[in-house]
């Protein structure tokens, strides 16, 4: 007597796994999109990447072999580091550096944090002649007002010759800034600011305790973007600190480097190195804060 075993239907909705050959071609067509994407992604990052490859090994080269063809160190000379610390001024860059990108950052953050969250959440007239205004100025080019600028600072205030005609503006907001972060506080549910205010907390304890806490990626995005803005800044410095050495920031003092170690290449690339670094390390630590912040500030209108 013959058995027949009948095999039981696949359940609705979900489909039956393959086998055999067309599961090999599953597999293989799986392998290769894989491989496709992540070929493009190597490449591309092979493009950002490179370039500082070149600087980091040109500028442990010695002054014989930066520059000659070759790519690859014969001996290191970290000692290139140290020589480019031991410039006259350089340290002073560092400094000056530091200084207008902590308290730039600083002024900014805190001018910038009352005024988006007055533009997002309060309810006035004219609120949005005011959001115009602000990105009305964003439309201004920095060069159009340079000159009015710099008579006041150095002629009435005699600041010329110092960072502050650069930092003290920052404590007055940031038109890109006040905006970003408007835009992110417009994705914070009014229900918790409600709550808030019920339990009786202020205006600005609702700032401090509630509004604040959670709009930290959009905070540190802004603040991020300012920190790049002042440390990179060539311009700002050019005009108001060109004139005494003793307040060039590293932007700045570099062009000066240069200069002066023109056929020393590979103490011209560690110069250049020293400047990146403390970017590159700030974005790598704060990277998921700032795309977080970034993303979500599209997210209302």
């Amino acid at each position: 007597m013959t058995t027949t075993t009948l095999s039981a239907p696949a359940a609705p909705g979900r489909t039956a796994p393959l086998r055999g050959p067309a599961a090999a071609r599953a597999r293989r067509k799986r392998v290769l999109h894989w491989i496709a994407v992540h070929s493009v992604a190597i490449a591309v990052a092979l493009l950002f990447v490179l370039p500082f490859v070149f600087v980091f090994l040109t500028s442990v080269m010695s002054d014989a072999q930066a520059m000659s063809g070759e790519l690859w160190p014969n001996s290191w000379h970290w000692s290139n580091y140290k020589t480019v610390f031991e410039t006259p001024g350089f340290l002073d860059w560092w400094r000056n550096s530091l200084l207008y990108a902590g308290l730039g950052t600083l002024f900014t953050v805190c001018s910038a944090i009352p005024v988006a969250y007055a533009l997002a959440k309060f309810r006035f007239r004219g609120r949005r002649t005011a959001m115009m205004l602000v990105i009305s100025t964003m439309m201004l080019p920095p060069q159009v007002i340079v000159i009015p600028m710099y008579l006041v600072w150095a002629q009435q205030l005699h600041l010329s010759g110092t960072l502050w005609p650069l930092i003290i503006p920052m404590a007055f907001g940031d038109a890109y800034s006040i905006f970003l972060l408007r835009q992110f506080l417009l994705t914070i549910p009014k229900e918790y600011i409600e709550s808030a205010k019920v339990d009786g907390c202020g205006e600005f304890r609702t700032l401090v305790k509630i509004v604040v806490p959670m709009a930290k990626p959009g905070i540190a995005a802004i603040a991020l973007f300012q920190f790049f803005y002042c440390w990179n800044d060539y311009f700002g410095p050019q005009i108001y600190a060109a004139q005494n050495p003793g307040a060039w920031t590293l932007s700045y003092g570099l062009e000066s480097f240069k200069s002066a170690h023109s056929v020393n290449w590979n103490l011209t690339m560690a110069a250049t190195l020293l400047v990146m670094a403390p970017v590159i390390l700030v974005f790598f630590f704060a990277q998921k804060a700032f795309v977080e912040g970034v993303t979500l500030t599209g997210v209302k209108g």
